[in-house]
């Protein structure tokens, strides 16, 4: 239809994206070889704290879960076609990996090597999770092949998105060969309609 991608809410009244109800939409996204962007929006049923902003902690679940969600029912690996963005490095996706390897291990969950597998698979926007914090963990579980530049625009104000973009640029875990593939060449592999304009 002439779209780069789309974009998909990481879950939609109380069903994440794993969930059956999503498999005919991403059955025909799958068969386009379509490029899917996930972003959680004011994920319902989550008790908040008043002194802490949902966004701090509350989506970085949310795309967590439907993340975890699309590995345990097995949509990720049905539909091999449709690369999926996780936005916010992937939640808390890359940083407790070893606990979802433990899931398989003793609860019935997917193999660990199944978790790992998925780590790969997925692609992880830049939008807050890059830091010297965070950098790191991302690369060791992702690649920086996987990685994409984000800034969470318009949620992020201009302000933030200018301080982030800095700090990525200055970022010491990324070298000479990482930086660029996540500042633009990851991208236009992935998005070749995308790499064309640009020629």
């Amino acid at each position: 239809m002439g779209a780069d991608g789309v974009l998909l809410t990481t879950s939609a009244g109380g069903r994440y994206l794993g969930d059956p109800v999503f498999a005919p939409l991403l059955a025909e996204l799958d068969r386009r070889g379509a490029v899917a962007f996930t972003h959680p929006f004011s994920p319902k049923g989550i008790v908040e704290v008043p002194e802490v902003g949902g966004w701090l902690g509350d989506f970085l679940l949310d795309t967590t879960r439907t993340a975890l969600s699309l590995i345990a029912t097995g949509a990720l690996d049905r539909y091999h076609r449709l690369s999926i963005i996780l936005s916010h490095g992937g939640g808390f996706l890359p940083y407790m990996a070893g606990r979802a390897e433990r899931w398989g291990r003793e609860d019935d969950g997917p193999a660990p090597a199944k978790i790992r597998r998925a780590l790969r698979r997925f692609y992880y926007d830049t939008a807050l999770p890059m830091s010297p914090y965070a950098t790191p963990t991302l690369l060791g579980a992702a690649g920086a092949d996987r990685v994409l530049f984000g800034t969470d625009w318009p949620a992020n104000s201009a302000r933030e998105v200018t301080l982030n973009t800095a700090a990525l640029d200055r970022d010491p875990n990324l070298d000479h060969r990482a930086h660029p593939a996540i500042a633009r060449d990851n991208a236009l592999r992935l998005l070749p309609r995308l790499a064309k304009r640009r020629r």
